[in-house]
């Protein structure tokens, strides 16, 4: 009876060296994800130290005669840090038809409202801010 046992036990990997080796797998798999996840906490904990930048679009205007489009919004960083924005002109295929980078100085107001002008190639149907980022 016990020659059929570790037989079975054989058969379906149920030995004493298959079950140490499963154990240390698994203690092996908590220690990855102990020092992965570690390593996310502090990497994203650093990545918060940036100062964050939001733009948002607060209209446009089109300039059919002058072929552009006037872009309005609001720009919100941290007083004292240069900024620079993609400003976009788009068609009604929201193809791009006319971008402007725009370099903005520093400033010691949290929130500004700026208002530029962006030539087009063909006839737009919308502008707006794609992107802002820290120069």
């Amino acid at each position: 009876m016990a020659e059929q046992t570790e037989v079975l036990a054989a058969r379906y990997g149920r030995t004493p060296g298959t079950r140490t080796r499963d154990r240390l797998l698994l203690i092996g798999a908590a220690v990855v994800f102990a020092i992965v996840l570690v390593a996310w906490v502090v990497w994203a904990g650093l990545d918060g130290q940036r100062p964050a930048v939001q733009a948002t679009d607060t209209g446009h205007r089109l300039l059919t005669e002058q072929r552009a489009v006037e872009v309005s919004w609001t720009l919100s960083v941290p007083p004292g840090n240069e900024t620079a924005c993609i400003v976009q002109a788009l068609n009604e295929d929201f193809t791009v038809v006319g971008w402007k980078v725009v370099e903005l100085p520093a400033s010691d107001r949290h929130l500004r409202t700026f208002t530029e002008q962006v030539r087009t190639a063909q006839e737009a149907n919308t502008g707006l801010i794609y992107r802002c980022w820290l120069t």
